[in-house]
């Protein structure tokens, strides 16, 4: 089924064990992250596992961030997470970065299982990376569809950022430095959630957001093509341990089902579902693979 019929099929529906270490059974167990993507997936993830494998599923979603939620995969207290490609390659693997999506994902996939004994599955389809937005009317207006073309607006940007994008290798310097934005002042820090209100109410042109938050979904706005490919890659994949795997053959089949299925746009609309129309993230989960095909 193709995005956009996902993506009307959930707004329509919004208005375990294997053996581990000494031998003894552990439950079947997924991970998440502690934010709403991340709780996202793991449900889901929980959900098709459970009804493909006939058997229960243990949930450990929220568990709390990168290194956290690492660790307990490495230990066998999960089964498996979602994770990030770049955030694998700098915050785990300590690697350099890289804009080439193909490679850093081999790359990932390479280390993990020689280091981890972990396998990564083939990317989920979307790719949670820094997004720069503009309010829609002025990219109609101005014929803005890219960061060149924004670098060639002849009137200049007020930037809003997040503190962390100010400082990170992959944020504000390197963006400046590659597309030279013409600025009309100094770049605004701000929390991440006033992001939005601040370019809704024009006390800037653009900010530095994530290609998957839900409010994209829903608001008059414009994601820049970064045309350049400044920014690296964050697709998601599944990383899941090689004994799950091994204990549970039909587990690859039922993981790689899930493979593909998600753009960004999609990525958005679950995001909104939770944040900003507060449903259960069951019944996310459940009218996503519904929407998918995939309760048969």
């Amino acid at each position: 089924m193709g995005g956009e019929k996902i993506v009307a099929g959930l707004i329509a529906a919004a208005g375990a064990h294997w053996l581990a270490g000494c031998g003894q059974a552990r439950p079947l167990t997924v991970g998440s992250k502690n934010f709403t993507e991340q709780v996202i997936l793991g449900e889901i993830v929980a959900q098709h596992v459970s009804l493909r494998l006939s058997q229960r599923v243990d949930r450990k979603l929220n568990l709390g961030g990168t290194l956290l939620a690492h660790h307990a995969l490495v230990k066998g207290d999960l089964a498996l997470y979602p994770e990030y490609t770049g955030t694998a390659l700098t915050a785990i693997l300590k690697l350099p970065l890289s804009s080439d999506p193909d490679a850093v994902f081999a790359k990932v996939k390479a280390e993990y299982l020689a280091r981890f004994n972990v396998h990564w599955l083939d990317p989920l389809g979307f790719n949670n990376t820094f997004a720069m937005v503009i309010r829609g009317a002025d990219a109609r207006k101005y014929q803005i569809e890219s960061l060149s073309d924004a670098a060639r607006h002849a009137n200049g940007w007020t930037l809003g950022v997040g503190y962390e994008f100010q400082r990170r290798r992959d944020g504000l310097p390197g963006l400046l430095k590659t597309y030279k934005l013409p600025l009309k002042r100094r770049p605004h820090p701000m929390d991440l959630g006033l992001l939005y209100k601040a370019l809704d109410q024009k006390q800037v042109d653009m900010v530095a957001a994530n290609a998957t938050d839900g409010l994209l979904s829903v608001l008059d706005v414009k994601v820049l093509k970064d045309d350049k490919r400044y920014f690296p890659p964050y697709q998601a994949s599944l990383a899941v341990r090689a004994d799950a795997l091994a204990t549970h053959p039909p587990l690859k089949r039922a993981l790689e089902q899930l493979s593909g299925l998600f753009s960004d746009e999609i990525m958005r609309t679950l995001n909104y579902q939770l944040d900003g129309k507060h449903l259960p993230v069951s019944e996310v989960a459940l009218t996503f693979l519904r929407a998918s095909n995939l309760l048969a």
